[in-house]
C-alpha cells in the first residue's frame, strides 16, 4: 500500500504546472483532458517529485468554496513538506526563481529547514539533511 495523490488545489494549471516542474523540479506525468461530476471541463494534471514517490493532482478550484480553500489548504499550517538531499543548492535555486521565502534557513535537530510558499499560497518545508559539522 502506498500514498499515491495529494491533492493541490490552484487557481490554473498552467502557472502551476510551470512552479512544480521548473522550480521545484517536478516531472509533469499526466495532462489529460477530463470532465467534472457536473460535465464541466477539466483537466487530470499529476506531477511527482524525482524518483517518483507521492504525486501532486493539481486540481483547477471548481467554485467558490473551492476558490476559498486556494493558498489555504491547511488553514495556515505548513501542510507540505519537500525532503531534498542538497538543502543549500535547492534553496538558492528558489530564491533565484522570486519564490516567496516565508521563514529563512535554521538547523534543526532533523536537520535544515525553511519555509516557503508553493504558487497557491501553500506553506511547504523544504527539509536537508544536518549542515555540515552538525551532529547527525
Amino acid at each position: 500500500m502506498r500514498l499515491d495523490l495529494v491533492t493541490v488545489v490552484v487557481e490554473e494549471y498552467d502557472p502551476a504546472i510551470v512552479f512544480f516542474t521548473e522550480v521545484l523540479g517536478f516531472a509533469l506525468v499526466e495532462d489529460s483532458p477530463a470532465t467534472t461530476t457536473n460535465g464541466a471541463a477539466k483537466r487530470w494534471v499529476v506531477v511527482r517529485p524525482p524518483g517518483g514517490g507521492t504525486g501532486l493532482l493539481l486540481a483547477r478550484a471548481d467554485g467558490e468554496r473551492q476558490r476559498e480553500a486556494v493558498g489555504d489548504q491547511v488553514k495556515g499550517r505548513v501542510g507540505f513538506f519537500l525532503r531534498v538531499d542538497d538543502f543549500r543548492a535547492t534553496f538558492e535555486r528558489l530564491e533565484a526563481a522570486g519564490v516567496t521565502i516565508v521563514r529563512p534557513p535554521r538547523d534543526e535537530v532533523y536537520g535544515q529547514v525553511a519555509v516557503f510558499e508553493d504558487v497557491a499560497g501553500n506553506l511547504w518545508d523544504l527539509l536537508g539533511p544536518p549542515a555540515v559539522g552538525e551532529a547527525q
